[in-house]
């Protein structure tokens, strides 16, 4: 059974009651970031219970060791972690001495704890008695700003409620950090300085390795009854950490606040020498606005934000709940502003995967953040991969390749390949082929050709070099073959012709030789420049065009199917209907022997192939596809059910899709795949909005324009999404019986809905 603890709301995630069972749960759930840092949901005073303390920074990492049995040439050196950083958020908080802890209080009653997605921040209240027998109410709220994105404030307010008593308050700043996934129990940071100027504290700390330098800072305030007080404050520094404490006298009934502005400073964005003038400029501008005016700046923000992005349903609240949370949690990990930074599977909800980049950004993510942000968002995403494209040669040659090709890491922080199974990092070579996609599908959507000769054609080169000498020729086959693989589905491993990466590799070839003749003809200085850095002749071409006439493609002439690779006829085909529930996730009650030798498919594979290149195959061909391969399918990948999802509404199945959208959309709340206190699935979100936009709402780019098919699941009243394209925002409102578009701007524009062509007019509703 799912966890339901969610209580289900529009805006809002929701929880009642206090569980010890379910606090590492939760601090994934209500997690908060600003695109720049994040944070678990982590209590702000001490807890002694189970817990996953996690505090992150975009873009500081560390290259942890690799830690295998045996060492294999070309291995990774290290595996880069997102790093734990200092915890800025914690507050010992004493009411006559004896230490609020929600582990040890006697009792905890009306806890309620609420992420706030509409207006972005975190609050929890509850009545406790303590130890002591005194009973406090406390609410505390927190977010980080997305204004001044280097900066978060807490507001703690204590009300004691049967008698008088002395709060103390300690604020503190803690660098003695760990991460609790470290391969060899190293610790990763060094304190530099602990020091405070006035009541301002500062942790200076660098990464051992990487070298960034962090400040953390902060600085705090006390209240009475909503009024500042003039309260001494002493001081505790140690090696790694600062405490300021502050005791005000409050009688019954009285409220006491502790307002702390805090964050972090590093030298991605300033000098190092400036570290602690920036923070105070941060602190100063913080103070002076105070907490309220900060939260409704934050308010602001957020109103912006989802005016473009919001999918609304009507009549479906866990629905709505469910694709508001993926979208809310998309803007909180990734929100376009530094090319530098990129979106990791957890975002900043956890350690897992290291917080790097996978092919999850290019595959899922472009297309979210291509229609609900200015298109210079997604042209960031794909300029990253560019200023890679260096590391990515040098990672191929470490494999044997040459001549300039390239082979994009599966997990990275900087360019080099930091994953270290082996048969993900040599054999899932399929990611090449999302980069290529990625930049296809981002010229589609935003005719900006001109990113092409740019940047995008020196990468497709370099990809179509590596797939070339990838491949063999088989004399048995008389064609080109892929051997020893890895395709998405993971529950395979170093197989044969795998045929998604087959077909990815001899699309990504013809689509690189049909785009360079595109800039040869229209950008003839950028064409020159680019063959002579690349020097890539005729004769080279010539071999990559033999390659992608000739490649196999297993296939069942019995099924009429293409295999998913070579002898995957040989496994027994049992459909998951007929595999006791007991037995689910495979994952976690399978041995990996008994995993790679099932049918069993970890996410779409075959699938994933037929999404990306919908247009090349029928609908009749995708329908005997989709019902050969989704009954095997486990979906214990959060990329799987979107694109099933996807298939299934193009298909007419509304009702399975829907399944499949609640599946994906709900993947966390309800925790389907019992992990959720590692963290949340956020690059998988943006297939939640795929599996509405392209989904139900049928959205496609053909022949350079929009075109949509809409279906409408029958639990919903309406939904609605708007998209931007090619500058031109676009709404989009369903019913049962109608289409209502609506577009905002000047000019008009033509789309295509259920087959026939029709002409949007600025401001006015057509309906269809």
């Amino acid at each position: 059974m799912n966890q339901d603890y969610i209580q289900p709301n529009e805006w809002s995630i929701l929880e009642e009651g206090f569980d010890v069972e379910r606090v590492k749960s939760s601090e994934s759930l209500f997690s908060i970031g600003n695109g720049v840092m994040g944070q678990r949901a982590n209590f702000e005073e001490n807890y002694s219970g189970p817990s996953f303390q996690g505090s992150y920074i975009g873009g500081v990492y560390y290259p942890d060791k690799t830690k295998v049995g045996w060492w294999k040439n070309g291995y990774p050196e290290y595996f880069a972690k997102v790093l734990n950083a200092p915890n800025w958020i914690g507050i010992n908080v004493f009411v006559n001495d004896e230490a609020l802890d929600l582990f040890t209080c006697k009792k905890v009653e009306d806890f309620k704890r609420e992420l706030n997605m509409k207006e972005g921040f975190h609050r929890r209240s509850f009545v406790a008695t303590l130890p002591n027998d005194i009973e406090i109410s406390v609410k505390a709220t927190r977010f980080l700003s997305i204004i001044e994105d280097e900066l978060g404030a807490i507001d703690f307010e204590i009300e004691v409620l049967n008698s008088d008593a002395e709060i103390r308050f300690e604020p503190y700043l803690d660098g003695g950090i760990t991460n609790t996934d470290a391969n060899w129990e190293e610790r990763f940071w060094k304190t530099l300085e602990v020091k405070s100027e006035d009541d301002k504290g500062f942790v200076l700390s660098k990464t051992l390795k990487t070298e960034f330098h962090v400040n953390t800072y902060m600085q705090s305030e006390v209240l009475l009854n909503g009024q500042k007080q003039d309260v001494d404050f002493t001081e505790t520094k140690t090696e790694d950490k600062l405490t300021f404490s502050y005791s005000i006298k409050a009688e019954k009934g009285q409220k006491v606040s502790l307002r702390k502005y805090a964050g972090y400073v590093t030298d991605m964005n300033h000098k190092r020498a400036d570290l602690v003038d920036a923070a105070s400029k941060i602190l100063d501008y913080a103070t002076k606005a105070g907490f309220s005016k900060l939260l409704q700046e934050q308010k602001e923000a957020w109103e912006k934000i989802w005016e473009m992005a919001d999918i609304t349903i009507e009549g479906d609240v866990k629905a709505q709940q469910g694709i508001r949370f993926n979208i809310f949690q998309l803007n909180q990990t990734y929100l376009g502003k530094d090319e530098r930074l990129n979106i990791g599977p957890k975002g900043f909800t956890g350690e897992k995967y290291g917080g790097s980049t996978y092919w999850d950004t290019e595959a899922y993510c472009i297309p979210f953040y291509m229609a609900t942000k200015d298109q210079q968002v997604a042209r960031n995403l794909l300029t990253y991969r560019y200023n890679h494209l260096d590391k990515a040669i040098e990672n191929a040659e470490k494999l044997g390749f040459t001549n300039g090709a390239a082979l994009y890491p599966m997990v990275t922080m900087n360019g080099e390949e930091s994953h270290n199974e082996w048969e993900i990092t040599f054999e899932e070579i399929h990611r090449n082929g999302a980069m290529v996609y990625a930049i296809y599908n981002y010229v589609r959507y935003t005719g900006d050709f001109d990113y092409i000769p740019e940047k995008g054609l020196e990468v497709m080169i370099a990809i179509a070099r590596f797939w070339q000498q990838r491949v063999n020729f088989s004399e048995q086959k008389n064609k080109y073959v892929m051997l020893g693989v890895t395709g998405p589905n993971e529950y395979e491993n170093n197989v044969h012709n795998n045929w998604y990466t087959n077909y990815l590799a001899k699309w990504c070839i013809e689509y690189c030789l049909e785009t360079i003749e595109k800039v040869k003809d229209a950008y003839a200085e950028d064409y020159k420049r680019v063959m002579g850095k690349t020097r890539l002749n005729e004769g080279e071409m010539a071999r990559w065009r033999e390659v992608a006439e000739n490649m196999y493609f297993p296939y069942s002439e019995k099924h009429e199917v293409f295999l998913q690779q070579d002898g995957f006829l040989d496994k027994e085909i049992v459909p998951i209907a007929e595999l006791d529930k007991s037995q689910r996730p495979i994952n976690q009650k399978w041995s990996w022997d008994r995993i790679l030798r099932s049918c069993y498919i970890k996410q779409a594979d075959v699938l994933q192939g037929f999404y990306f290149f919908e247009d090349h195959f029928s609908k009749k061909e995708l329908e005997k596809h989709f019902d050969y391969y989704e009954p095997i399918t486990v979906h214990e990948s959060s990329l799987s059910p979107c694109v099933h999802s996807i298939q299934a509404a193009l298909l007419g199945r509304t009702k399975q899709a829907y399944e499949f959208y609640l599946r994906t959309s709900r993947l966390d709340l309800d925790d389907y795949n019992k992990e959720v206190e590692q963290g949340c699935h956020i690059t998988s979100m943006a297939g939640t909005w795929m599996s509405i936009v392209e989904g139900f709402g049928g959205m496609r780019v053909k022949e350079d324009q929009l075109s949509f098919n809409p279906t409408i699941p029958e639990d919903w009243k309406t939904y609605s999404f708007k998209v931007n394209f090619r500058d031109q925002i676009l709404k989009v409102k369903v019913s049962a019986d109608k289409t209502v578009f609506l577009l905002e701007g000047d000019n008009a524009i033509e789309i295509n809905v259920n087959g026939k062509s029709v002409e949007v007019q600025p401001n006015q509703e057509l309906a269809i």
